[in-house]
């Protein structure tokens, strides 16, 4: 085999490679997307924002709190 001959298969070989690997990242990028909207689409859903999650987990806590005390005989 001549050297031009191995230099073209090599480049073919490069560029093939090249070609898959943008396919395939664009591939991850578009599935990454999807999980991005169905997560936003599941918070949506919920219909309770980060913030107003926090506080009714505060809410909860405190009422825990007072029924332990209440269970305790500690008069609050």
């Amino acid at each position: 085999m001549d050297p031009i001959m191995i230099a073209v298969v090599s480049v073919s070989i490069i560029v093939g490679l090249a070609g898959a690997s943008v396919a395939a990242l664009k591939g991850w990028n578009g599935w990454l997307e999807l999980k991005k909207m169905e997560l936003t689409q599941v918070a949506s859903e919920r219909g309770l924002p980060p913030a107003t999650g926090r506080i009714e987990m505060a809410d909860l806590r405190e009422r825990v709190r007072k029924l332990e005390a209440i269970a305790a005989g500690i008069d609050l």
